[in-house]
């Protein structure tokens, strides 16, 4: 898509490629088993391609709804934006700080409280202690655990990890917000509420990607789809057309 500013998010020719064993033995046991009978064999190594030639730009003050079915590569492209993962080819330029609401609790250590977390994770996200307690506020009303922000975050459901989890990527002052998949957890209530401060971090010109497989939130959300597909970009443009060939893709 062309636009006359410059991307935040340059995504150029990015390849992603995981080597794993196959064949592989499925048990220390049967390694030494092998080796009493003279084999030593640990199987054979395989390629998984997730990613393959992958290009898009994403630029300031966009909102750009992810989709694909499970497996396309969604979930990748958003750790190798975050850093989390190296591409295997191409490149990646990302210009703004960013912060990443990937996976459950990532970021997390899961022996320390919930009100210690809030310091690693905003840390991990490269914001200092005058910034991160700045923010504490907004963050503990946000979460809405009470008391239970001081305990460990391993006695958390999965439900009260995603509250605090958004509540500090979403109110500290990362220009880009990365989701992926997890306002799937939780009540509806809290739910609408994400949905409703992600749509006002927008507004104020905030940048964010959204993974997604409901219709509606990128429908209702975004300007802009990206739908992955077989692990290649099969569509970039208006939000609307976009979950028409998802949906397509999915057979719905």
């Amino acid at each position: 898509m062309s636009n006359s500013k410059s991307p935040l998010i340059r995504i150029n020719e990015v390849s992603k490629r995981f080597r794993y064993w196959n064949n592989s033995p499925k048990s220390f046991k049967q390694i030494l088993i092998n080796l009493i009978k003279g084999k030593f064999n640990l199987g054979n190594k395989a390629t998984l391609t997730v990613l393959d030639g992958v290009s898009f730009d994403i630029y300031p003050g966009e909102f750009v709804g992810i989709m694909g079915r499970n497996g396309a590569g969604k979930s990748t492209l958003l750790k190798l934006i975050s850093g989390i993962y190296m591409p295997t080819a191409g490149k990646i330029e990302v210009n703004a700080p960013v912060a990443p609401l990937i996976e459950l609790g990532a970021g997390f250590h899961y022996e320390l409280s919930g009100y210690e977390n809030i310091f690693l994770n905003a840390a991990i996200l490269g914001f200092g202690q005058k910034a991160t307690q700045a923010a504490l506020p907004e963050i503990l009303a946000f979460a809405e655990l009470g008391d239970k922000i001081y305990m460990p975050v391993k006695n958390y459901s999965s439900g009260m990890v995603i509250r605090l989890g958004f509540a500090i990527a979403t109110h500290l002052t990362a220009p880009i917000l990365l989701i992926d998949e997890v306002l799937a957890v939780g009540d509806v209530g809290f739910q609408n509420k994400c949905l409703k401060k992600i749509h006002d971090l927008h507004k104020s010109g905030r940048t964010i990607i959204l993974i997604t497989h409901v219709p509606e939130a990128v429908r209702n959300h975004c300007s802009r789809c990206i739908v992955i597909d077989n692990h290649v970009k099969v569509y970039d443009g208006p939000a609307a057309q976009g979950v028409d060939i998802y949906m397509s893709a999915v057979g719905a």
